[in-house]
């Protein structure tokens, strides 16, 4: 059977049967699986025909919508050209014009840029930079690492180490030594100064301080935080919080390493959200909206202060990826860039995100709705049990409702977008940033008729 007698033929059936593909952070026995087909714009098609909105980005990557046939044509000429050449002590003029484009945009004085082919990889790099880094500067104890409980930092062994879910970890434990937690900034389940956002944000920043000094600051090389910590629900930074773990890393000689893999790239109307939210971080991790998912790449953006010792004598970073830097990923994310400013999707976003918020807020009205919160084209929507007094889903309901009932109503109703209760349980969303009001209107109309049917199932 041909390639295309067998797309056919899984087109026809209208699932996967999953055969010899094993599908990632999915059950394996899983079965009537959609097969998507195509997309065009802010929407989706499976192999029976339905049209679905993407509400989620396709994983929060297709900034500007599916089928961009520009970007595809953009591919196919640097494919004809040269379709690959590694960057390990070569170059190709794609690679090195990303690379000029991402520092430009880049804050500060972020000028060296590590390609890697996804996420994961970028933060497994700012680690490894960030422990070699202070190895070179004279300072060789210092190697651990500070995060947020309940984030989500990649599956790599050092990145996964670096995430706050245990339940993630445990099945590939030992991991790479060096992870230390503190409490993220979920001030709907603050145990403290849950009514004032800059005593709270104080409050958790301080809690990094207090890691620092117990683990003792002349072992830890970096603080990793995501501007808007996507795991747990898009928890947004309280006021003042991001410059008081500046003051902190500063102080005790800390690296401030900004995952922006999902942030990044117009997901808060900037190029990076750090930029947004008012803080300068040492390193910068970033991958998904670069391209627009039109093909893999990430990267790792350092300082000028972080590469210079790796610029003396005969200092190398011994760390590469076949793919990193890829020309045909670099050209086609040159392209989605040039259609960024093109379109002018950094201020699209913007200019809608108050309209998007206050329509995700009208949800706050079903019983099953205890929050929503988020920022840019960046929100979530948590479940509970009781309104009043935030009681949160038991593991039966959290199975029947998240695992069971949700994925699939979501999609039959004509939205992908996520539930997840790696934390407490929501439903994240986060459109292409091509999206307006009917999108945003659509969103919340397939959520209300979708969770007032799953409240009465708990």
């Amino acid at each position: 059977m041909t390639l295309t007698e067998h797309s056919a033929a899984v087109a026809g059936t209208g699932e996967a049967g999953w055969g010899n593909l094993w599908p990632h952070f999915s059950r394996l026995n899983t079965q009537h699986t959609p097969v998507i087909t195509r997309g065009e714009g802010a929407y989706i098609w499976d192999s029976q025909g339905r049209k679905v909105l993407d509400a989620l980005s396709s994983l929060f990557v297709v900034q500007v919508g599916h089928g961009r046939r520009e970007l595809a044509e953009v591919m196919a000429r640097q494919a004809s050209e040269l379709a690959y050449f590694p960057v390990w002590g070569y170059a190709t003029p794609p690679a090195i014009e990303l690379a000029e484009r991402l520092a430009a945009a880049a804050p500060g004085d972020l000028n060296k840029v590590f390609f890697t082919t996804g996420g994961g990889e970028a933060v497994e790099s700012a680690w490894k930079v960030a422990k070699q880094y202070f190895k070179l500067v004279g300072k060789p104890l210092k190697h651990k690492v500070i995060s947020r409980a309940i984030a989500y930092h990649g599956t790599p062994q050092g990145a996964l180490a670096i995430t706050g879910l245990p339940a993630m970890k445990q099945n590939f434990e030992p991991l790479t030594p060096g992870g230390f937690r503190v409490p993220n900034t979920n001030i709907y389940r603050a145990s403290t100064h849950g009514d004032d956002p800059v005593a709270f944000g104080r409050w958790a920043a301080d809690r990094i301080e207090e890691a620092i000094l117990f683990e003792g600051p002349d072992t830890v090389a970096a603080v990793v935080l995501e501007p808007v910590q996507n795991s747990g629900g898009c928890l947004t930074p309280p006021p003042g919080y991001f410059q008081r773990v500046r003051e902190i890393c500063d102080k005790y000689d800390v690296l401030f390493v900004s995952d922006e893999v999902i942030c990044a790239f117009g997901r808060h109307g900037t190029t990076f959200a750090c930029a947004k939210f008012g803080y300068q971080p040492d390193i910068i991790t970033c991958a998904k909206g670069m391209s627009s998912g039109y093909a893999p790449i990430g990267a790792m953006i350092t300082t000028d202060r972080v590469a210079e010792p790796f610029q003396q004598g005969k200092n190398m970073f011994p760390h590469g990826y076949t793919f990193g830097g890829h020309p045909v990923a670099a050209a086609v994310s040159l392209a989605n860039l040039d259609l960024f400013e093109a379109e002018g999707l950094n201020q699209r976003v913007l200019d809608n995100e108050t309209a998007f918020g206050d329509t995700m807020r009208k949800l706050r009205d079903l019983p099953i709705v205890g929050d929503t919160r988020g920022d840019g084209y960046f929100w979530a929507v948590e479940l509970v049990k009781d309104k009043n007094t935030k009681e949160t889903l038991n593991a039966d309901e959290r199975e029947r409702l998240i695992r069971g009932f949700l994925p699939k109503a979501l999609f039959d109703n004509g939205l992908y977008c996520r539930p997840d209760d790696r934390g407490d349980p929501v439903v994240q969303v986060a459109p292409p940033l091509i999206c307006g009001q009917p999108e945003f209107d659509e969103i919340e109309q397939i959520l209300r008729h979708t969770l007032t049917e799953a409240a009465t199932l708990l």
